[in-house]
């Protein structure tokens, strides 16, 4: 077991699948407690109970301030601290700009930047009182490069990306980390997300040929946690070997 993993208090947001899940594994099997969020209660029970340890699960929306609030609650209820929060639920409902789907637009823009900022909202407080902490933030590498239809994911995130940047500069005093995680084609059910259904063809079909397992990013979030306190890995983006984009 990694020492600087080891009893750490990690929170992790959409642990439900894909990202989230496949990190909690990992991070469970270094000895990590764990706080597992995400809508779907009853898979999170199955993964907690399946994890075995410090495990525990909480209902949550990120798109709800006050559930988001209460995930963290939780965390320093049973565990008194918290080290790491990991803001990974999103989703990504493409379509071209024409077809006017504002209420997609609208839920990428909840859940994939507000539920961040409510994340660093929620735990910032007891980061600064411990005076140590870590943010890890889900961008993708449609944060770093636009293509059609990918206009409103990839506007939210890289503010993702804006937002971890800013955080990063203003949390130095308190010894708080910052890492912004940006994959590529990973295997996981968000491309189930997308909304229209020529886009959606596509993107199966990319997934299908392209994407690597979600453990790769769980190896990811353990690398950066891994670090000694003095490291702060600001950004890490990667890509399947075959991913052009």
């Amino acid at each position: 077991m990694s020492e600087n993993i080891a009893g750490k208090v990690i929170v992790i947001t959409g642990a439900s699948s894909g990202l989230g899940e496949a990190s909690a594994r990992l991070l469970a099997s270094k000895g990590a407690k764990l706080v597992l969020g995400a809508r779907r209660k009853e898979r999170l029970d199955a993964l907690a109970q399946e994890l075995g340890g410090d495990v525990l699960a909480v209902a949550c929306d990120v798109a709800k301030r006050g559930e988001v609030q209460a995930l963290v609650d939780a965390a320093i209820a049973r565990f008194g601290r918290i080290d790491v929060l990991l803001n990974n639920a999103g989703l990504m409902p493409l379509s071209p700009l024409e077809l006017r789907l504002v209420d997609d637009w609208d839920r990428m823009i909840d859940v994939n930047i507000k539920g961040v900022l409510y994340g660093i909202d929620a735990a910032l407080p007891q980061m600064r009182k411990q005076k140590s902490g870590h943010f890890i933030n889900v961008a993708s590498v449609a944060g770093h490069k636009v293509r059609p239809s990918s206009t409103v994911y990839s506007a939210t995130k890289h503010a993702v990306r804006v937002i971890s940047e800013g955080l990063r500069q203003e949390v130095k005093a308190y010894n708080i980390r910052t890492t912004i995680i940006s994959p590529g084609l990973v295997a996981t059910e968000l491309a189930d997300s997308v909304t229209d259904p020529n886009v959606r063809q596509v993107v199966a079909e990319n997934y299908r040929r392209t994407a690597i397992p979600a453990d790769s990013f769980a190896r990811m979030v353990a690398f950066a946690i891994e670090q000694p306190e003095d490291v702060d890995v600001n950004e890490i983006l990667f890509r399947p070997t075959a991913q052009e984009y």
